[in-house]
């Protein structure tokens, strides 16, 4: 009787790249619902619009590159990648820093790379950082501010003439919690930054619930196993370390829970970091991974000149990641110690 040769692996699961980029789409609408409810309409118009784009330029480059353009489509990593730089944006930022920061990510970030699973960095951080550092007073100046401000929310017929006719967005937009509150802590005390009008008594001025429900997007994740917990916690615990060491004064330095429940913080935690192409991918790489990224987060918001760092942390590692990956190897079956490290190629 003949013997079934089967090779490895053995192990197998129902999760597809499509319904794994469709699941993490789908765990981000929970922030995005919170965040157009607390700062209005300009957030979603960003993410419909980023992702049409995105999916769009990539039919377009894999047309160019001759490439089967529906079989890479239906992978939905295109749509992910426009709604993280929908989500990331300023809500009320001109319509072509989105379509400038989309294009860079799927060109430059990815398909320049050989596609999916070929590129060393996040491209929606790519195409963040680049719009970031080249048009800085766009991407400073329209970041909306909440109901819980005081402020007045922009309207669906207002953020559309904001971000496509070019109106003013004095009445609805200012500098973010983390932004006004490094600046003026110089010179006050925490008591007295916190009656600014971005914070209106609130210590996170309604950017705790937007980050709250980007957890409860992770939580999802977490549950599905799409992700494991390695680097949300490592990370969380990393930019919590340092703001509870090195922090702990809110009269001279950012406390903790404007760090943790403010800006972009859950959103990176769960769902930028996480990229499974970018990341490191051992257990122990991941944890050194993303409390690099905690760390980093810290050191560059406190002493940078970013309010809200996320994608440069992220970008940071993403080139440490194949190195701490080579150091990190867990001991394989039948070997008595790992093999890690560079290794010199054998002379023939």
């Amino acid at each position: 009787m003949a013997l079934m040769t089967l090779s490895s692996p053995h192990a197998h699961g129902n999760n597809s790249t499509q319904k794994v980029m469709l699941t993490v789409t789908l765990a981000t609408l929970p922030g995005l619902a919170v965040m157009t409810a607390l700062f209005g309409f300009g957030t979603l118009i960003n993410v419909v619009l980023a992702a049409l784009f995105a999916i769009a330029t990539e039919a377009l480059i894999l047309r160019i590159r001759q490439r089967p353009v529906m079989f890479f489509l239906k992978d939905n990593s295109a749509l992910l990648t426009g709604v993280l730089i929908g989500l990331a944006l300023p809500p009320l930022a001109p319509w072509w820093i989105t379509l400038v920061a989309t294009a860079f990510a799927i060109i430059f970030a990815k398909q320049l790379y050989g596609g999916m699973g070929n590129n060393p960095f996040n491209p929606a951080m790519i195409g963040y950082a680049l719009v970031l550092i080249s048009f800085p007073l766009q991407m400073t100046t329209n970041w909306a501010l909440s109901s819980q401000m005081g402020a007045s929310v922009a309207g669906l017929g207002d953020a559309l003439s904001v971000i496509f006719a070019g109106g003013s967005a004095d009445a609805f937009s200012g500098a973010t919690p983390l932004d006004t509150y490094k600046h003026l802590i110089s010179n006050k005390t925490a008591t007295e930054v916190l009656t600014d009008t971005t914070f209106n008594g609130w210590l996170n001025g309604g950017w705790e619930w937007v980050n709250l429900a980007f957890l409860a997007g992770g939580l999802v994740l977490l549950w599905r196993r799409i992700i494991t917990w390695h680097i949300p916690v490592a990370m969380l615990a990393g930019l919590s370390l340092c703001s509870l060491i090195l922090g702990w004064d809110a009269d001279m330095y950012t406390p903790a829970s404007l760090h943790l429940l403010s800006g972009a913080t859950m959103l990176g935690a769960f769902f930028i970091a996480t990229d499974p192409v970018s990341a490191a991918t051992t257990p122990l790489g991941k944890l050194i991974y993303g409390a690099g990224i905690g760390i980093l987060l810290y050191i560059i918001r406190t002493w940078g000149s970013y309010p809200d760092a996320v994608a440069f942390a992220v970008l940071l590692m993403n080139f440490a990641a194949p190195f701490i990956d080579a150091y990190t190897q867990p001991r394989t079956y039948g070997h008595a110690k790992a093999n890690r490290g560079l290794k010199k190629p054998e002379a023939k």
